[in-house]
């Protein structure tokens, strides 16, 4: 009789244990490595600097897209955009979605699969709905990461569910948005990147307040009042999403599964500068990139090792046991056909473009967790069509360790603009003074108007200012880094392909 009251005591206390192997996937919006755990030297970011000292920093990690739904996309179907068809902007009358059939292959769909509660909070930014749907949909101020982190308590210390748990945690910050600064005397005045006016506070925050004649003013950007008075309020923001990190933190190690849980930080782009977000340059596709792995004993580690956003969905279904190896898919694959004709839903759609959705492009960085000399690419792609719908200018870009060949399909169009890109006082100022007037490295003009090859030899030149392009002392590099971007293209059926011939 005790043996069986034992048992069934061990049989009812089961569900109060936490779940192993959990995951937290926190994207910013608009972030570069202006961090401290990245070198910044007055980024007030602790919580994420913490995370830095007890996981991976990866130094070379890519976006394939610097532009918000793409890379988004990228991120959760670990395809390059112009294969899952999201090949730019989801929301408005921009009205850009993947190809239908990606369900099998899409992020919270295939953790799902592999026995996940999935959550999401914050920015979305993905279509359609039913191909990266995740099981719960939580609510916060996304200018808040503390308040978003408080709404995902629930869900984070829910142990009458035993499954383990992936939250998707997307801020808005540090995007720009909320208006101007007023109070600024310059006559362009910056925008306030989601920061409350005169000074005042998000809610449960202890905002940051950066001195504009003290922030680092990178090499890309000119360094002007209007520039530093901007910077100031991107940094504010910055400092705030890594309140939310800290928050959302403690919430774990509260309900004693911190430990049990692999965090992942990161963003979907650049700085919302021009010369950053939207540019397949390298401010606008160098990302941050943090893993803490509980389960990794190497801590502290920083890795030199190339990786892309194109990985990520693959890392995290193979942390949770789900890749399978063979394939490079889901263990779990969920036949596309089979599903939309059980739902009687997009029968007589264009749901696949052709492509039969079986495989990610990207791979596993799971395995190099932990190890500073491990290598994973010996280059990364990008990918970039569109960012609003009247914004055609279509890049391919291969990047290797010392040289990036950025390929601008649509060189005779001046460069297109995202609309808050063109309003900020940040480039106004240079803008309004004419095409010769500098602007980082380049000019206003050079900038605007672009050749159609740029090559640049990343390892003497950082900055991508002196083209090598038409330099005949380059021209064998040149063909390699183009059959590169041919062979690249042909793998992952780029319909720009056709544009070597035709353009």
């Amino acid at each position: 009789m005790k043996r069986v009251l034992a048992v069934c005591v061990l049989f009812f206390a089961a569900p109060l244990a936490a779940a192993e192997r959990n995951i937290v996937f926190f994207v910013t919006d608009d972030e570069g490595q202006t961090l401290g755990c990245y070198g910044d030297p007055v980024a007030v970011t602790p919580n994420i600097d913490a995370l830095a000292k007890d996981g991976t920093v990866f130094r070379h990690a890519y976006a394939t897209s610097a532009s918000c739904s793409a890379s988004r996309s990228v991120i959760m179907s670990g395809l390059h955009n112009h294969l899952n068809g999201q090949y730019g902007h989801q929301h408005h009358y921009h009205k850009f979605a993947s190809f239908h059939d990606v369900v099998g292959l899409a992020l919270p769909r295939v953790l799902a699969g592999a026995g996940y509660r999935t959550a999401h909070i914050g920015k979305y930014h993905v279509a359609p709905e039913e191909v990266y749907r995740f099981e719960t949909y939580l609510t916060g101020n996304a200018r808040n990461a503390v308040q978003m982190a408080e709404r995902c308590r629930e869900f984070l210390t829910d142990k009458a569910d035993q499954r383990p748990f992936f939250l998707y945690f997307a801020t808005a910050d540090p995007h720009r948005g909320g208006g101007i600064d007023d109070d600024c005397p310059l006559e362009l005045k910056p925008d306030l990147f989601g920061n409350k006016p005169h000074r005042g506070a998000h809610s449960g925050i202890e905002e940051v307040f950066y001195d504009p004649a003290k922030v680092p003013v990178p090499s890309f950007l000119p360094d002007t009042p209007e520039t530093r008075s901007e910077l100031a309020q991107y940094y504010q923001a910055c400092s705030r999403i890594d309140q939310g990190l800290g928050r959302l933190i403690q919430i774990l190690k509260e309900a004693q599964v911190y430990d049990k849980t692999l965090i992942v930080y990161t963003s979907d782009n650049g700085i919302a500068f021009s010369g950053a977000k939207t540019t397949v340059y390298e401010p606008g596709l160098r990302m941050p990139f943090v893993v803490r792995n509980p389960y990794e004993p190497q801590r502290g580690v920083v890795s030199d090792a190339l990786i892309s956003h194109i990985d990520i969905t693959p890392s995290l279904l193979d942390f949770a046991g789900g890749l399978d190896p063979t394939t490079n898919g889901p263990k779990n694959w969920a036949n596309p056909n089979e599903y939309w004709k059980q739902r009687g839903e997009a029968l007589k759609e264009n749901r696949s473009g052709g492509h039969r959705f079986r495989s990610y492009h990207g791979k596993s960085w799971i395995s190099i967790l932990g190890d500073a000399d491990a290598t994973h690419r010996d280059a990364v792609f990008a990918s970039h069509t569109f960012h609003e719908i009247q914004m055609y200018y279509p890049m391919r870009v291969v990047r290797g360790k010392q040289y990036k060949l950025i390929w601008n399909i649509a060189h005779p169009l001046p460069y297109p603009f995202a609309s808050d890109l063109w309003a900020a006082s940040s480039w106004k100022a240079q803008y309004r003074q004419g095409p010769d007037t500098p602007y980082g490295k380049r000019t206003v003009g050079r900038y605007i108007q672009r050749p159609k090859f740029e090559l640049y030899d990343l390892q003497k030149n950082p900055d991508e200012s002196v083209n090598l392009a038409d330099d005949p002392n380059f021209a064998t590099v040149l063909k390699e880094y183009q059959d590169k971007l041919k062979t690249f293209q042909k793998e992952t059926d780029d319909p720009w392909l056709m544009k070597w011939e035709y353009e």
